[in-house]
């Protein structure tokens, strides 16, 4: 009997993260769908799952390309206004702006994973990505930014630490957050 339950566990450590990562797309599809579903139905007259999702995805995208070309420049210069008349709120959006644009941007932040030794009495490391590779300007020279993201979380901490206790590591920066953001339990390629 105690076998019979090892295997029946080890079948739902294999079975649950594919089962629960497909209800999760399946979740979010469904939403991002049905926001327009109604509407296509009365429109169209049949209902075509999917439909929503693409027309939301179409409708993005040509937002996108209107936004860059047309919108952008007058819509940038208002903003800018708003945000000197409130410095909290230019504060708030530019951390946004900067931490989003780390992840997606055309500037990537987050593309050189290192190894830093937090701690050399008990040769404590820690993985973290490098931000900025001289922080001269804030009148700290030989430091350098290194982002620590959290295990289990989309959150971490910005240390300012010596070069030398940098290392460089040899794997993309993709694996490297995956293993980081996973406990370290995710196997690195």
């Amino acid at each position: 009997m105690k076998r019979i339950f090892t295997y029946f566990m080890q079948g739902v450590v294999l079975v649950a993260p594919i089962a629960i990562t497909g209800y999760i797309i399946y979740i979010i599809f469904d939403l991002v769908d049905g926001l327009l579903r109604s509407v296509l139905e009365k429109w169209l007259e049949i209902s075509i799952p999917g439909l929503g999702l693409l027309v939301i995805f179409v409708l993005l995208t040509l937002l996108g390309i209107l936004g860059q070309y047309i919108v952008t420049n007058p819509f940038k210069k208002i903003w800018e206004r708003i945000l000197k008349e409130a410095p909290l709120l230019k504060v708030i959006y530019s951390s946004l702006v900067d931490l989003f644009s780390a992840f997606v941007g055309k500037e990537k932040k987050f593309n050189s994973p290192v190894l830093v030794c937090i701690n050399k009495e008990n040769n404590l490391w820690k993985i973290g990505f490098i931000t900025q590779k001289s922080l001269e300007e804030l009148e700290m020279p030989g430091l350098v930014g290194v982002y620590f993201p959290h295990s289990y979380n989309f959150s971490g901490e910005l240390f300012l630490v010596g070069s030398s206790s940098v290392q460089k590591l040899n794997m993309p920066p993709a694996e490297a957050m995956k293993f980081i953001v996973s406990g370290g339990v995710t196997r690195v390629n």
